[in-house]
């Protein structure tokens, strides 16, 4: 019910991880943020005033256990942080937060070099009509997720909700009309828009971001662009 959906790529993986021509279609001005290399994490906020923590695969811990599931730093960081935040009314909220730093991945090294720990919101889901969606099984939950059944906040309303939460958001680096649609042509934008990471946590880090997501405002489309997917592509091409 509260795992986050997946992002495809902008242009279509195919065999081996090689791009094909075909990407994902844009109608509309498209938000571009960075796409922070770490682990995607959830804190589920319940109209109880209980709150539960997740990765994007896993539920972790709940408000007043005594032991949590201690995977990738989630329940340290996050405790917390979930324990301040207001309550909610009768929906359920879903906060999306970005886990990075730290040992968290092989990229950690990019964002600090003194193994900090950083989170930045992406995204807040509200679910409603929730006696509803636990009558549902597991599958049909699944199918009503990869179907859009999430309701997420648009880009205004996420805004507000960092601010509300006390978040940095995810860097919004540039709003545009169009993504060009060369597979070349998109490497050589997407390296001229994120040269660097704006999130290093000290002066130390590596600085190599991973990538952009692409949404549009009404979100009606979203894709990701991934450095490693397009030298990889490249460096096929070359084979």
């Amino acid at each position: 019910m509260t795992k986050y959906p997946s992002i495809p790529t902008y242009h279509t993986l195919g065999d081996k991880g090689a791009l094909l021509e075909e990407t994902v279609s844009f109608d509309g001005e498209i938000i571009l943020t960075e796409k922070v290399d770490g682990t995607n994490s959830r804190i589920i906020l319940l109209p109880d005033g209980n709150f539960v923590l997740g990765s994007r695969e896993e539920l972790l811990f709940a408000k007043g256990d005594l032991i949590g599931n201690p995977a990738l730093g989630i329940v340290d960081a996050l405790k917390n942080v979930a324990d301040s935040l207001p309550q909610v009314q009768s929906e359920i909220v879903v906060v999306y937060l970005e886990l990075y730093g730290g040992k968290i991945t092989a990229a950690s090294k990019q964002y600090t070099s003194q193994q900090g720990i950083g989170w930045r919101l992406f995204d807040v889901a509200v679910l409603t009509d929730i006696e509803t969606l636990f009558s549902k099984s597991v599958q049909q939950l699944a199918a009503w997720r990869d179907n859009g059944g999430q309701a997420f906040l648009d880009e205004e309303q996420l805004n507000n909700a960092a601010k509300n939460y006390g978040f940095e958001l995810t860097p919004r680096i540039a709003k545009v009309a169009a993504l060009p649609v060369s597979i070349q042509e998109t490497y050589e934008f997407l390296q001229a828009t994120l040269p660097q990471t704006k999130v290093a946590l000290d002066e130390g880090a590596g600085g190599r971001g991973e990538g952009i997501v692409a949404r549009t405002v009404s979100r009606n489309a979203i894709a990701k662009l991934r450095f490693e997917d397009y030298e990889r592509h490249a460096k096929r091409r070359v084979k």
